[in-house]
């Protein structure tokens, strides 16, 4: 085989060139047939026909005297020039007649008809993976040279196949060649196109062999069935905890960085996670997409809707180790055991006055601020918080929700209630001390 060298001088094809003497440096001699051959003065490659070299020698030169009159692009040769016009008249003069597929040009119907055969003729030296084209195995070789020959011109990002180089450079462009003909959204890439029509077809090809649960996308089973091995592969370097998937990580480590890429365009708060700016968005769209089965009760988000589900059912699955109470979230018994710890991780930095929990705190906050965010539509009062403005509105209502289980009196407040019993509970008391004093 040849070998190209690279060269900075400028070489002509002439009679100069083209040596076609009988001597022993340009010509050979084969069979005593006095067959002759031409040598090329650049890399020694040697050829039976002149036009052959002259052909050859335009790889030397970068000349291209063959240009396409529909898209302008110069070719070096004319075959294939002729080659690459069927890329506009789609003639396809090479079939497979395995599965009827066309192709433009023979080496083409080659390489395809491997899928066929499985025939695998090129070889890796290093690791014996087994390849059906060379050009999968020169590309595969660059993972244990670790080259990467393609740059891009804007950010100077290396890569080792052009063809992500190309898909790249789109990042750059914004160019969006494939579409959804369903939804319209654009994409870079095919492969990320064909993903996303799966969200309309619900297609899920992709099954866990444990547990049987289908998936759209293989990376997402990959990531999935590392619940079943327990396998945690990535870790966080500053605090070392360990997740399935590299989005979680990354999404994790934004903890430790503040960083925070998504931000409203409505009111400019930024998030860390996408996901909450979605829920965040909400907010101002008044959008509730959750909606409860049994009482139709809309909810913002997923979360909320499966915890309101559990006042219906009555589930109570966080209990406390001390009291057995039952809680239906997790943040409700974390509140509650304060009870027991008499823990008060809230200060005041005003008066230092601690409380077990934030809004107990935030509403306490308002003393010394003189905030009052709470009023009453009907007379027009505020309150410092939600709770004192419910009370006050059962003045105009007239509900009277605590009852007492002894006369039945009703109260609109629960320490009226209170106050109300110990009228009952010192009865008791003084029938009792009216009797010793008569015995």
């Amino acid at each position: 085989m040849a070998t190209f060298i690279k060269t900075n001088e400028t070489h002509l094809i002439s009679d100069l060139c083209v040596k076609t003497g009988d001597t022993d440096e340009n010509v050979e001699n084969v069979n005593n047939k006095n067959k002759k051959y031409f040598t090329c003065d650049v890399c020694g490659q040697k050829f039976c026909q002149e036009r052959l070299l002259k052909k050859h020698f335009h790889t030397h030169t970068k000349e291209k005297q063959y240009s396409c009159d529909v898209c302008h692009k110069d070719f070096s040769h004319k075959s294939n020039l002729n080659v690459h016009l069927r890329a506009h008249t789609n003639e396809k003069p090479f079939s497979c007649d395995v599965c009827g597929r066309g192709f433009f040009v023979r080496s083409s119907l080659t390489r395809h008809y491997r899928i066929h055969t499985n025939e695998k003729p090129y070889s890796c030296d290093i690791c014996r993976t087994d390849f059906s084209h060379e050009s999968g195995l020169n590309v595969h070789l660059r993972t244990h040279t670790k080259e990467k020959p393609f740059s891009c011109d804007i950010c100077h990002k290396d890569f080792s196949q052009k063809s992500n180089l190309n898909v790249h450079l789109r990042a750059h462009t914004n160019e969006k060649p494939f579409s959804c003909d369903v939804c319209g959204i654009g994409f870079s890439v095919r492969s990320s196109l064909t993903r996303h029509y799966r969200i309309h077809t619900n297609e899920k090809p992709f099954s866990c062999d444990v547990c049987e649960k289908a998936f759209s996308h293989r990376e997402t089973l990959t990531d999935h069935h590392r619940i079943h091995t327990n396998e945690k592969p990535f870790s966080c370097d500053v605090c070392g905890k360990e997740f399935y998937e590299r989005g979680s990580l990354t999404k994790h480590h934004r903890i430790h960085t503040k960083e925070k890429p998504f931000s409203c365009d409505v009111c400019h708060t930024d998030f860390s996670h996408k996901c909450n700016l979605n829920v965040h968005l909400r907010t101002h769209t008044k959008e509730k997409p959750f909606s409860c089965d049994t009482c139709h009760k809309d909810f913002s988000q997923k979360i909320h809707l499966t915890l309101h589900l559990r006042t219906h059912t009555n589930e109570k699955p966080f209990s406390c180790d001390v009291c057995g109470i039952g809680f239906s979230v997790r943040s409700s018994l974390t509140r509650h055991y304060r009870i027991h710890t008499n823990e008060k991780p809230f200060s005041c930095d005003v008066c230092g006055k601690s409380f077990s929990h934030r809004e107990t705190l935030t509403d306490h906050h308002r003393i010394h601020t003189n905030e009052k965010p709470f009023s009453c539509d009907v007379c027009g009062k505020e309150f410092s918080n939600r709770g004192h403005l419910t009370r006050h509105y059962r003045i105009h209502t007239n509900e009277k929700p605590f009852s007492c289980d002894i006369c039945h009196k009703d109260f609109s407040q629960k320490i009226n209630l209170n106050v109300h019993l110990r009228i009952h509970s010192n009865k008791n008391q003084y029938s009792g001390d009216v009797e010793k004093d008569f015995l």
